[in-house]
């Protein structure tokens, strides 16, 4: 008695059918998310709780503060500073994004468009409906401004991405053609290095940035390593595992919360305050802040990069030690590194029986 009907489907026939649309099921599911996680940041992007600073003698500041929130009401986290001079630290700081400063003159407004772009175009904005709603004339002084051959800073908006696919990318290329555990630490050292050079080169020849080069190819090549060293160790820890948390973190979730083309602050809270815990995010800060201030408020992106790099590292030793080696500290090679050559097994037990 045949189980199937003649030209019935076969168990082969369904089993492939099965696995054709579990295939195109997941891929539509991961470009549904690709597109969410690109498009969602930048259709929600809005000021909202922008830290500046609002300047002015006797009760003009507090007027000026009032004004403001009634203005754009929950867009500015206003702090109430006593003169311009301190204002203008705090924006050079990278405290706040720009100062509201009331006078004799009139009202003032302080900015750098170095911080953001976006930024400083919505302060622009509020300045003039707050200089019509109080009646004085007003003023705008651009404290850092961006470079004339690139003025609204798209060359740093778009490096966020070679940033989180590049040190993704050169590590899949390096555990793919480098063999050995040392051998792969050392040229994922010598791509981040030589990675910053290229990268900050090329962001000076597009005109993106003109002063402190070598301050800021130091910068980058801190941002392409600790990216390297990431995805190396989770690799190694997790396999085909370890690469697709390498490319959530870095690409899928890093890339549109670095919150380059606008700012942290206008992103959906508290997305744009976790793409600062990302590398790509913490990267462009970085950037951003050496070669237009001077280095100012760097602690925290440096920290941050250094955090993802030792943690990269510390699941490349974790995945070492699963391994028979000879000494605790000594990374030898896995398994997979490198294939045992025939015999070398029956060697080393003839070897060791033969006496000392």
């Amino acid at each position: 008695m045949a189980l199937f009907a003649p030209g019935g489907p076969g168990p082969t026939e369904h089993s492939t059918a099965r696995k054709m649309a579990v295939t195109v099921g997941g891929l539509l599911i991961v470009m549904v998310i690709l597109l969410t996680a690109f498009a969602l940041p930048g259709v929600n992007t809005a000021v909202k709780d922008v830290p500046v600073a609002a300047t002015g003698t006797g009760p003009a500041a507090v007027r000026l503060k009032a004004t403001l929130d009634r203005a754009a009401p929950g867009a500015f986290d206003v702090s109430l500073v006593g003169s311009a001079e301190a204002s203008e630290r705090k924006i050079l700081d990278r405290d706040v994004y720009g100062a509201f400063i009331v006078d004799d003159d009139g009202l003032t407004l302080d900015t750098a468009s170095a911080a953001s772009s976006a930024v400083a175009t919505s302060l622009t904005q509020v300045a003039q409906q707050l200089g019509a709603a109080m009646k004085l004339p007003v003023t705008v002084h651009d404290l850092r401004p961006l470079t004339t051959d690139d003025p609204k800073g798209l060359g740093l908006a778009a490096g966020a991405l070679p940033i989180a696919l590049g040190g993704w990318l050169a590590a899949m290329g390096i555990i793919a053609l480098v063999v050995g555990a040392w051998q792969r630490l050392i040229a994922a050292a010598a791509f981040g290095v030589a990675g910053g050079f290229v990268l900050s080169g090329t962001l000076f020849a597009i005109g993106t940035f003109d002063t402190n080069y070598w301050a800021t190819s130091a910068a980058a090549a801190l941002g392409l390593a600790a990216t390297c060293y990431f995805v190396l160790g989770f690799e190694r820890l997790l396999r085909g595992g370890g690469i697709a948390i390498a490319a959530l973190t870095l690409i899928l979730l890093g890339n549109p919360l670095s919150g380059q083309a606008s700012a942290p602050e206008m992103l959906p809270h508290p997305w744009g305050t976790l793409g600062q815990f990302l590398p790509p995010g913490a990267t462009g800060t970085l950037l951003r802040n050496v070669s237009f201030f001077d280095g100012a408020a760097i602690a925290r992106p440096i920290v941050v990069l250094v955090a993802w790099a030792v943690l990269g590292l510390v699941a490349y030793y974790l995945a070492g030690r699963r391994h028979k080696r000879r000494t605790p500290f000594d990374l030898h090679l896995d398994d997979a590194d490198e294939p045992a050559p025939v015999g070398r097994h029956h060697r080393r037990e003839i070897g060791e029986s033969l006496p000392a």
